[in-house]
């Protein structure tokens, strides 16, 4: 019988397979990229042009970037092949039940801000078929807040993106653009499940901001924005099987509580908080009630609530204070002045036979009473023209002055003094930072879980506030498939 050939001779079934060393391949990539470092560097290249200058940049970015990704591999295989780690792992899967097996060494791609690295780590489930989805995990990358196979700093830096520009499609040219190409679904997909672990995070557990209020004048206010929510009509489906959808006027509504100075002024030494929620009056009442009970509230020196004269502010605003536990004394309620004169513009508009000059003049004399703490008078005035027929509009505005200005709701001589604001810029600032630069626009509609967590992530970033957020963010851990 003649011999086999050497390349037709089977390999013994029985022979098992070299494990990789992950670690050493990943420490002679970065010594060829060394190599290529210190060959570009000797040979060196005479700028002679601009087109020189920025060709030399980006071939040595591009080498610096792909040592500094390496490097990061090095560091987390090592860190993956340490028996303490090791040990963790397997105590985290069998934490999350006895199912979970230890299936074995699979190669992970990991999205940071270096790069893309791959690592080899253990892959833990309970059906070791990875055509299933989410049937497993690797403990050791949920330990270490990496999320969608997304470091933490890198999660949070395109969060921060999203919540920077005016759109994903701007987020994933920016990107492209560093380099670190991401497709539209995926910085979206990292985005939101961002702002939905931070938002968690304040659910269960407490800020830990480590900043209290105490011996502080602080301002509190809330007002609400106006955004297009899309939802999906019921019946058939357009011609190309599309789900119809309505676009409907949303508001969502913003909290703002920030601290002012001895002059009355915005103390840029702390900074404020902005949150925002499409739940409605009681999810932003739930909301502000949790920020004011974190900074504790009632070691404040004094705390004003002013807002504009919504209903639904002023019938919850007074039960919310003393529900936190803040002594009356403490307590300051108004209405924003501006919008108080708005109303003063409206009443002297329905004075049909006034000339323009003359509701000026009614106008300004009713603003200096309102400001010299004249209350009184401007309600007396405004009673002058309710004869038994005023209109019906004429009546509301009327009401609308007895139902604060009665409540002590106008007392700004008295607030001034105390060199606190008459007025809810703040609030409306930040409406307009937050929702009508980021949210609201010409054919411009979102889901409301799209919505809720570019609120979030919006708010935090104009407060000033992102290392916050990431922390918070950090906290939580998902049982899933990282």
């Amino acid at each position: 019988m003649p011999k086999r050939k050497p390349s037709q001779r089977r390999k013994p079934e029985n022979t098992p397979e070299q494990p990789r060393n992950r670690l050493a391949e990943i420490r002679a990539e970065i010594q060829d990229v060394q190599q290529q470092i210190e060959t570009k560097r000797r040979n060196g290249h005479v700028i002679r042009t601009a087109e020189d200058f920025k060709s030399l940049e980006r071939a040595i970015a591009a080498l610096t970037n792909r040592l500094s990704a390496l490097l990061v591999a090095e560091a987390t295989q090592a860190a993956l092949e340490d028996s303490e780690n090791q040990r963790q792992a397997r105590s985290f899967a069998q934490g999350a039940g006895p199912t979970f097996k230890d299936q074995g060494r699979r190669d992970v791609t990991l999205q940071t801000t270096c790069g893309p690295i791959i690592v080899r780590m253990t892959y833990f489930s309970r059906n070791c078929d990875r055509r299933k989805a989410r049937k497993g995990m690797y403990p050791l990358l949920l330990l270490w807040g990496v999320q969608d196979r997304c470091s933490a700093a890198l999660a949070s830096e395109i969060s921060k993106l999203v919540a920077m520009l005016s759109s994903l499609e701007e987020v994933e040219q920016v990107l492209s653009d560093r380099g670190q190409p991401l497709d539209f679904k995926t910085i979206r997909t990292i985005a939101y499940r961002f702002a939905t672990r931070a938002r968690a995070a304040q659910r269960v557990e407490n800020l830990n901001w480590g900043e209290t209020v105490a011996g502080r004048r602080v301002v509190v206010s809330t007002d609400g924005g106006r955004i297009r929510i899309r939802t999906t009509k019921r019946g058939p489906k357009t011609a190309k099987g599309r789900s119809r959808y309505r676009t409907d006027w949303r508001e969502p509504k913003l909290l703002i509580i920030y601290v002012v100075d001895e002059k009355g002024e915005m103390d840029r030494k702390f900074l404020a908080v902005i949150d925002g929620t499409l739940g409605g009056p009681d999810a932003i009442f739930k909301l502000m009630e949790f920020y004011l009970s974190e900074l504790k509230i009632t070691t404040a020196d004094k705390v004003l609530f002013v807002a504009d004269g919504a209903r639904w502010i002023w019938n919850r605003a007074g039960a919310l204070l003393r529900r936190l536990g803040v002594k009356p004394e403490q307590i300051n309620e108004l209405v924003d002045f501006y919008h108080a004169v708005e109303h003063l513009g409206k009443i002297a508009a329905l004075q049909g036979r006034w000339t323009a000059s003359e509701r000026q003049t009614w106008i300004r004399r009713q603003r200096r009473r309102l400001l010299k703490g004249k209350y009184e008078e401007v309600q007396a005035a405004i009673d002058a023209m309710c004869g038994r027929r005023a209109s019906k509009t004429l009546k509301r505005e009327r009401d609308y002055f007895k139902r604060n200005g009665g409540k002590g709701r106008m007392e700004y001589a008295r607030v001034a003094a105390l060199k606190l604001p008459i007025g809810s810029g703040a609030i409306e600032s930040a409406i307009r930072r937050v929702v009508n630069l980021r949210l609201k626009g010409p054919s411009i509609y979102w889901h409301k879980t799209s919505a809720e967590a570019v609120l979030l992530l919006r708010s935090y970033y104009k407060a000033g506030r992102w290392n916050h957020l990431e922390k918070q963010a950090l906290t939580t851990a998902s049982g899933g498939d990282a």
